[in-house]
């Protein structure tokens, strides 16, 4: 019996990083699963993994045509929808706040913080008929503390964990749960590629991230999925409005201040 057995979930940005992850655990688990991603290739591919159990739809978050389109994938293809995981991500904007433009504010909040709403908007739609749901959105320690991530990012980060938190509270009598993920500094596509003048493979990132860790590791991907894992569960049939923090200790040890320099890792 998997933790998730019989339940359908959407997973945004699930083509790469923690949204694969993510992917992987709920297929693990005895979820089915739509891919809503704009990586076409990298989500087919797990898809034919997998075959039946999955089901990869083209999705821009902040377009609400194509988030309501791949809700209503998953209603069509598996006749429910139990779990969503609004995860898709970008660091956006870098550099100093007088130097951004207008449109990076645009796409950078259209990602982080539209592209949560929509999909929280729609799953609801579909989960409150239903009496039941469990929505997670992927915030970041850059909505924890300050400091952690460019400036938009951070903003939005912040948003999501206060957009969570009051959409719980409507969606809590109507039996569905609504948390929010905070990873910390994780090995993922995002994070190896932030430093554009010096190019790292994943060995030299995750030895720096060790190092910044309490607990001498770097956070992969997995370690972010278990933690949906257990909030998309009955193991957390009473936790919503919640923010889990997974970061190693990275907010509570004092390393975590200014770890960006105009969007970049030092």
């Amino acid at each position: 019996m998997g933790r998730l057995d019989g339940k359908v979930a959407i997973v945004t940005g699930g083509a790469s990083g923690i949204g694969a992850a993510t992917v992987e655990r709920f297929i693990e688990e005895g979820a089915a699963v739509v891919i809503a991603d704009l990586a076409e290739a990298a989500g087919e591919e797990i898809v034919a993994r997998h075959g039946a159990s999955v089901r990869f739809c083209h999705v821009d978050v902040t377009r609400e045509d194509e988030v309501a389109a791949a809700v209503d994938a998953a209603v069509a293809a598996f006749g429910r929808l139990d779990v969503m995981v609004n995860n898709a991500g970008i660091i956006g904007a870098v550099g100093p706040i007088a130097d951004t433009s207008e449109a990076a504010y645009d796409t950078t909040i259209g990602v982080l913080l539209k592209g949560v709403f929509l999909g929280t908007k729609h799953a609801a739609r579909v989960m409150m008929p239903q009496g039941s749901g469990s929505i997670i959105s992927t915030a970041s320690t850059a909505g924890i503390v300050g400091g952690l991530g460019p400036h938009l990012y951070t903003a939005a980060k912040h948003a999501v964990v206060g957009f969570t938190k009051s959409v719980a509270n409507e969606l809590g009598p109507q039996g569905i749960r609504v948390n929010a993920v905070a990873p910390g500094s994780t090995l993922t596509p995002m994070v190896t590629t932030l430093r554009r003048d010096e190019p790292m493979d994943d060995a030299v990132v995750a030895e720096r991230l060790a190092s910044r860790c309490l607990l001498g590791a770097a956070v992969m991907p997995v370690d972010i999925a278990n933690g949906i894992v257990y909030l998309a569960s009955e193991e957390a049939r009473f936790v919503t409005g919640h923010c889990l923090v997974i970061d190693a200790g990275q907010t509570t040890s004092g390393t975590a201040a200014h770890q960006f320099h105009n969007g970049e890792q030092r």
